[in-house]
């Protein structure tokens, strides 16, 4: 049986250099909400002599998630779950709907690829530098847990406190900072769960890359460029190769916690560069 890579958001940027960095004997599953782009990018790994599948998943649906489960899990044994898919504020949508995709989304990713997943294998959450930026006295942590039992409270107590923000781009931007904080935490929480199975679970937080996304957000996201190391954003191949750098299964003993992947500018921000 042969083992199976799944990403979702593989359809570009740093999910698809992730894939291209796959061991060759891998099926790889790519997975978004755009068939023709993930059919692109299946093409592309084809070229370079993978066994690639592209599968439609819209990751804020459960039954999405579940459905790519079980179609992933019946090519072979899923040995890698990478979830880059997610939005950020200047994408459309609501501060809810960021909530919903971001961080409820990465609940199902979790927990219906546990479901199918064995001993010996790995699942990466993709968070973001974001999840740093917010003091955390303003952080809802205790309401954290809801996002298993009551997702219409965990919704309403995280909308509300982006709401605290001015203006419709800084509270989609606040709500987008409380989803991947959660990531981060959730990520941990499911390593100490799920590692009673075998199943390693780590998050990756990149900072600004230069993907759509990325530079959609360099205008009014981009203030935290001249904090880096090397004042830049992040190239899609270096996150690819940082996240299949995690993903890999000889990499057993890191879980956990989460890796800042930003060029230094979380750092930079809060001592190296900090403003006097």
């Amino acid at each position: 049986m042969k083992n199976v890579c799944v990403i979702t958001g593989g359809g570009s940027g740093m999910g698809l250099e992730a894939a291209k960095l796959m061991p060759k004997d891998k099926i790889i599953v790519l997975a978004g909400r755009t068939v023709a782009k993930l059919e692109g990018a299946v093409r592309e790994l084809e070229a370079l002599g993978f066994e690639a599948y592209a599968k439609a998943c819209d990751t804020s649906s459960r039954e999405s998630v579940r459905e790519l489960a079980e179609f992933a899990a019946g090519l072979g044994e899923v040995k890698n779950v990478i979830n880059s898919a997610g939005v950020s504020p200047a994408m459309n949508g609501t501060p809810e709907s960021i909530l919903r995709i971001n961080a409820l989304g990465t609940v199902y990713m979790n927990e219906e690829f546990s479901k199918v997943m064995n001993p010996g294998s790995v699942i990466v959450d993709v968070a973001s530098n974001s999840a740093y930026i917010l003091p955390s006295f303003i952080i809802p942590k205790k309401a954290y847990p809801l996002a298993e039992t009551d997702e219409g409270a965990f919704l309403k107590k995280l909308a509300k406190r982006a709401s605290l923000a001015k203006g419709d781009y800084h509270k989609k931007g606040f709500a987008y900072s409380l989803s991947k904080n959660f990531v981060v935490w959730y990520a941990k929480k499911c390593a100490f769960e799920y590692g009673k199975k075998g199943i390693r679970v780590v998050s990756l937080s990149p900072g600004l890359i230069a993907t759509d996304m990325g530079n959609l957000e360099a205008k009014d996201g981009g203030m935290l460029i001249p904090f880096a190391c090397e004042e830049r954003m992040g190239e899609p191949c270096e996150l690819g190769f940082a996240l299949a750098t995690v993903a890999d299964e000889r990499n057993g003993y890191l879980a956990g916690v989460d890796v800042l992947c930003d060029g230094g500018s979380t750092n930079g921000m809060k001592e190296f560069k900090k403003k006097k």
